[in-house]
């Protein structure tokens, strides 16, 4: 009986590579964004954990006449080296090197991003109990033909509380108790105690927010990512980092943590500052704190950077 079903293998067609595009012109980034991958980190001790990370993988095409470039061999690096070796500048140079090696005639810059939440457990302030915080960490690398470079980015989320709302509280308390208690009246030590622990007595109290620490970094020839440690390095200078479990003895341990470190966005700012700048690892910074403040519908923003020749500078205050 003769088969009808054609068994001969055809060769399948690759328009990307064999037609000319429609319209002449190089093109400054080609590839893929979001791409969902699992990604390695050094933790403490070498050990190596996974986490889940949404990917950019991108090269230009500076062949004006290439209708495209090849889209599924950057998948394929990208699934090669993250999801097989920890995330370190080395592996990234590597990754980005092999993007133009198998684009060869088509690009010669290519581009990586790397986005995922890094969870670090964290001790209460006064408590026996820890909880989980989420920190989003973005890793970007570029190769310029053979120049490569690399930079960290984190955000931190703390508590600011007004100092000039602070000294209006004060004065208001200070008003308060001019009224409640008369001149020439003689005031016993409990009494005054026993005012100061009523909501009559303390009739004011300073506004605070929600604020964000927007940290990117260049880091120093030789260095891995030291995510956790710059992340300690920023609650540190900071003080009052938001918390995880929460009882009542961290929450009056947190309230003195802010009534002592009374932050305008610009102290906030100048804490990270001088903390980053006292950091041999970090080539160059710049960072932006950000105080979502619930007196005002605005933010109170500073940006800050280490100043070096050709680094940041006054880049972009909303970049």
């Amino acid at each position: 009986m003769t088969s009808t079903k054609e068994n001969t293998q055809r060769a399948m067609p690759d328009v990307a590579s064999e037609a000319q595009a429609d319209r002449a012109g190089a093109l400054d980034w080609v590839g893929m964004d979001g791409i969902e991958m699992p990604v390695l980190l050094t933790g403490s001790g070498d050990h190596v954990q996974r986490t889940s990370a949404r990917v950019a993988a991108y090269v230009n095409l500076h062949r004006a006449d290439a209708r495209g470039i090849h889209m599924s061999r950057l998948y394929l690096h990208v699934d090669r080296h993250l999801s097989a070796e920890p995330l370190t500048p080395a592996s990234l140079r590597r990754l980005l090197r092999d993007f133009l090696d198998s684009h060869a005639g088509l690009s010669d810059r290519a581009s990586l991003r790397v986005r995922f939440d890094h969870f670090v457990r964290r001790a209460a302030l006064a408590s026996e109990h820890s909880g989980w915080r989420s920190y989003p960490v973005e890793i970007a690398a570029r190769m310029d033909g053979t120049e490569f470079r690399v930079e960290l980015t984190i955000e931190v989320q703390y508590s600011s509380t007004c100092p000039a709302s602070a000294a209006l509280s004060r004065q208001l308390i200070q008003d308060r108790f001019t009224t409640d208690f008369a001149d020439g009246k003689s005031v016993g030590r409990d009494e005054v105690l026993a005012w100061l622990g009523s909501e009559q007595g303390i009739v004011a109290t300073p506004h605070s927010q929600r604020s964000t620490a927007k940290v990117r970094v260049k880091l120093a020839p030789g260095f891995d990512f030291p995510i956790v440690d710059i992340i300690d390095l920023v609650e540190d200078a900071l003080q009052t980092p938001v918390q995880t479990a929460v009882k009542r003895e961290d929450e009056q341990a947190f309230a003195l943590r802010n009534g002592q470190n009374l932050m305008f966005c610009e102290d906030a700012a100048r804490r990270i500052q001088h903390a980053l700048d006292a950091d041999e690892r970090i080539a160059d910074f710049w960072l932006r704190a950000s105080h979502h403040e619930s007196l005002h519908p605005h933010d109170a923003v500073a940006v800050a950077t280490k100043g070096v020749a050709s680094g940041y500078g006054a880049a972009d205050p909303s970049a």
